[in-house]
């Protein structure tokens, strides 16, 4: 068995899936699920960067908003794949009422498709954004006429904006479907970490990685939380219409802000870094849970799929 590296830090990221997972590396993307028969099916893609074509978007602050914003259309690909690796009677479990209708008006076709994926990408953002941003706003501005300074104005806002977005992740960590995904996240981290220490890739080795990883998506929307209320302190309106369009302006800021932050302590492994992470770290309680064996196969596909050839592309 290989020593640990600890000097060694992947930008590998993942997502996790109805009975499965998707790894995004440097070059490659891949999704690995487990169909209702116990096969492993696995589907790889090239990589394609805005970024190679306009340099600009790959630049610090920049670089958050364009690849928070692929992120999330690569995200819902892959939750399609894996549900169509579902049995039929579970395929129609899964789709609400939104999703039929959605599916009926744009159809089955791959430009049917892609149309779907895109209009549900926005919907996601939008429910995202009004849940966490928006709520928050309106439910704060009830309170303004007794709060006397726009500092502590911001702050209750932004203790608000914590309390929903803690009690939704709460309430939907008990949802016993999701349990089972969350445990699919926690086999993503265990086999990022197996990785960066520079062990082989088995069942045995992912088992006893931690599950807590610095770069996860909760800890990232948690951080998004916490620079909100400092990047909206800059611009404040009592009008409550006024500050929800300052809110809305600003969100880029706030994503852009929140990537870099994640990426750097994603990057680094010191006291500095694991002071930084460690609310984030804390908050994927909710959402990073053990995992069995089967699922860490999952992950070991996934990840094998997109770790570059050399590992100075990593980054």
């Amino acid at each position: 068995m290989k020593e640990k590296d600890n000097n060694f830090k992947t930008s590998i990221g993942g997502q996790a899936l109805i009975e499965g997972i998707m790894m995004r590396g440097p070059k490659k993307s891949a999704i690995a699920v487990r169909k209702f028969d116990g096969e492993i099916i696995t589907k790889v893609d090239d990589l394609k960067f805005i970024k190679d074509k306009y340099p600009i978007l790959g630049w610090p602050l920049i670089r958050g908003v364009v690849n928070f914003g692929g992120a999330m259309a690569n995200g819902v690909t892959a939750l399609f794949f894996a549900v169509d690796q579902l049995p039929p009677e579970e395929q129609e479990a899964q789709q609400g009422a939104v999703d039929r209708w959605l599916e009926k008006h744009f159809g089955a076709d791959e430009k049917g498709q892609k149309a779907l994926m895109t209009v549900v990408t926005v919907l996601s953002v939008a429910l995202s954004v009004g849940l966490f941003i928006l709520l928050p706003t309106l439910l704060a501005g009830f309170i303004n006429r007794f709060i006397p300074t726009v500092l502590l104005k911001n702050l209750v806002e932004g203790v608000v904006r914590i309390a929903i977005f803690l009690t939704y992740l709460i309430l939907v960590s008990r949802m016993p479907d999701i349990q089972r995904v969350f445990s699919y996240h926690g086999a993503e981290h265990k086999t990022i970490y197996c990785y960066e220490n520079g062990l082989p890739l088995t069942v045995e080795n992912c088992r006893s990685q931690k599950r807590e990883h610095p770069r996860c998506g909760t800890s990232f929307l948690f951080v998004v939380m916490i620079v909100s209320i400092f990047v909206f302190s800059v611009v404040s309106w009592t009008n409550p219409l006024l500050r929800i369009v300052f809110r809305l302006l600003l969100l880029p800021v706030v994503v852009a802000i929140s990537y870099e932050f994640n990426r750097f302590v994603g990057r680094h492994d010191n006291a500095f870094t694991r002071f930084l992470s460690a609310p984030g770290r804390a908050i994927q309680r909710f959402t990073v849970f053990e995992p069995d064996d089967s699922m860490l196969e999952i992950a070991i596909a996934a990840m094998e799929l997109v770790i570059p050839e050399d590992k100075s592309d990593e980054w």
